[in-house]
């Protein structure tokens, strides 16, 4: 099947890795920014996107009370993936699951951003200030060179 004229201009667009591929990311957040998160999934699909990546966040929490299963589940999707963008919030600061999936990406070797919208919140994840990971504002385009 040939790709429609559309998608290929799509294709040319979009910000590709240094291999000339989507970059796989996985997304940090809390459950509270899940609507912001979902924003972001759905702009990275629009056709006129500079966004082009391959998400391997969770989309459902584990349903299991046993950390080590969730770590585990966690680990596997940030090592699918080459790159760990963390959506900064007011939220975040306290979440020992994103200071574990930062620290983690870090000791695996991913690039790790930070993304926030709006006005950066006040604290930050204990890992980011930790690493010195670069936080961005929320846009398009500092959101594709960053993935790069």
């Amino acid at each position: 099947m040939n790709p429609s004229p559309g998608r290929t201009k799509r294709a040319k667009k979009r910000t590709r890795s240094p291999e000339g591929g989507r970059r796989n990311v996985f997304i940090s957040f809390t459950n509270e920014d899940k609507p912001l998160v979902e924003l972001l999934r759905g702009q990275a699909q629009k056709e006129d996107s500079t966004l082009d990546f391959n998400d391997w966040s969770l989309r459902a929490p584990f349903d299991s009370a046993r950390a080590d299963y969730i770590r585990e589940g966690i680990r596997e999707r940030i090592r699918q993936a080459s790159v760990t963008l963390v959506y900064v919030s007011d939220h975040t600061a306290g979440s020992k699951w994103v200071n574990w999936e930062i620290e983690e990406s870090v000791n695996l070797g991913k690039k790790v951003v930070g993304v926030y919208q709006g006005e950066i919140p006040g604290r930050l994840p204990p890992a980011i200030k930790k690493h010195k990971i670069r936080v961005i504002a929320w846009s398009h385009k500092g959101i594709a060179k960053a993935l790069k």
